[in-house]
């Protein structure tokens, strides 16, 4: 029997993908505004509709800490809380253990489950890259989730590797002597890229078709898969709890944060903006970028817009490359 390609299967409209069971349940802990929660939500509908049992390693962070006060849950699946550095080696002995058990028949051979690793930056791009990248290696049948928020915002709005050059944090805060974060972000999709997976994307939330499509392909997709996902931080970022998908739109539309995807070594942008807005519109709205709009400044801002221009340019080469015939 042929296959069926993911393109084939097509999710039920918004209105029917909103009447599942919440399987996040509310009266959690995370900030208001927060994009890991909205972000999640929108994966367990995709799960509902294909009729997936989620298995979830969720490194510690965020949405750990604020989804799983003892002796409470938000989680209406099977769950396991791991450290900062292994969600990925968790989720590696979860799958292959499940492998193991249904091949012996003491568990159900009919039934669909999808193993999930869900970290923040700091436990992917830093602590857990070593694990995420052995997993990754090692060819296991699961999707890594990364709520990329770009500090270490539970322990206090630290930098991380993902955190973008010039934002104000806590460990390289803006002062006479610095304007931020010294370094530019580094782009964790392109290494996932780079281990020649089957399937990589790069998605937001204000975006929740090519979010929730991307994640369908991911969950189909026999091996390893890797999204990383804009999570807005109202706390860190100092920007208003209600302009979170606002923010993520920009984020998109400035080219700031590209929607593309990375399916068997072809790169594919998903949302090519007709009129690229300028990055001061995504930046004014948060505060941990305010010391760049003073006059003697500007300068950064033109520097970080001839970045976002630079790897857009490499992106649009890289899909042009992959996708040329012959």
């Amino acid at each position: 029997m042929a296959q069926v390609k993911p393109s084939e299967i097509k999710l039920p409209p918004l209105k029917k993908l909103t009447n599942y069971p919440e399987k996040l349940a509310p009266g959690h802990r995370l900030c208001a505004g927060c994009g890991a929660s909205i972000i999640i939500r929108q994966m367990y509908m995709v799960a509902n509709a294909l009729g997936y049992e989620l298995v979830w390693a969720n490194a510690t962070g965020c949405v750990e800490v604020c989804t799983t006060i003892y002796p409470y849950t938000s989680w209406k699946s099977p769950w396991i809380h791991n450290a900062f550095e292994n969600a990925a080696a968790t989720i590696s002995g979860v799958e292959a253990a499940y492998k193991a058990l249904k091949k012996k028949g003491r568990l159900p051979s009919d039934k669909k489950v999808k193993f999930i690793a869900l970290g923040g930056d700091g436990g992917t791009y830093d602590i857990g890259f070593q694990s995420l990248s052995g997993a990754l290696e090692r060819g296991h049948d699961f999707v890594y989730v990364c709520y990329d928020n770009e500090a270490y915002m539970n322990t206090g709005i630290q930098r991380s590797s993902a955190t973008p050059k010039y934002a104000n944090t806590t460990t390289q805060p803006v002062g006479s002597e610095s304007l931020g974060k010294p370094q530019h972000k580094k782009w964790l999709p392109e290494v996932a890229a780079a281990h020649g997976i089957p399937y990589v994307a790069q998605v937001s939330p204000s975006h929740w078709k090519d979010l929730m499509d991307k994640f369908k392909k991911a969950l189909l997709t026999e091996g390893p898969a890797f999204i990383n996902a804009f999570s807005v931080c109202p706390r860190g970022w100092r920007s208003k709890e209600e302009e979170g998908i606002k923010i993520s739109k920009l984020a998109v539309e400035t080219n700031y944060w590209p929607l593309f995807e990375v399916e068997n070594g072809k790169w594919r942008i998903t949302h090519k903006p007709k009129n690229p807005k300028p990055i001061e519109e995504y930046l004014k709205l948060q505060g941990r970028f305010k010391h760049l709009f003073k006059p003697e400044n500007q300068d950064k801002i033109r520097e970080l817009q001839e970045e976002v221009n630079r790897r857009w340019e490499w992106l649009n080469k890289m899909e042009e490359l992959t996708n040329r015939e012959g």
